[in-house]
């Protein structure tokens, strides 16, 4: 089959080729997909890590007492300052990335050492938010 797409203004002639089941994709159903803002149990998508509702906050990952960023975003909210003591899954950002908020959770009790961002600052994933002690 042809079919003509256009992309940013540029018309391509591409040729479609339908597959039957087992010739290229999964002859299985796809599982079921939870509602939004509903968690996701793991063992609903298997090989698939839990999925999070947009209201569960996200524990970063703690590498030698860091907060870092999970995803690339803007700061919206710093809720503690240094020297405060926090515990396990207490909410210490939230982070904007595509129109989402996410909130940025503790992933081990500490002291808050440094915060090296500011609201507005855009992060990349992986950077460091917070340093705890």
């Amino acid at each position: 089959m042809k079919l003509r797409i256009t992309v940013h203004g540029t018309a391509y002639d591409v040729d479609v080729e339908i597959l039957d089941p087992g010739e290229g994709f999964p002859s299985s159903p796809l599982p079921k997909i939870a509602p939004i803002n509903q968690p996701v149990q793991a063992s609903a998508l298997p090989g698939s890590p839990a999925k999070l509702s947009s209201k569960t906050p996200v524990s970063s990952g703690h590498a030698q007492g860091n907060v870092n960023s999970p995803i690339a975003g803007t700061i919206l909210e710093i809720k503690c300052k240094a020297g405060d003591s926090i515990s396990v899954n207490q909410e210490l950002l939230v982070i904007e990335a595509m129109k989402m908020e996410t909130s940025i959770a503790a992933p081990a009790a500490g002291i808050v050492k440094s915060i090296d961002v500011a609201v507005g600052d855009a992060v990349r994933e992986g950077q460091t938010l917070i340093q705890l002690q």
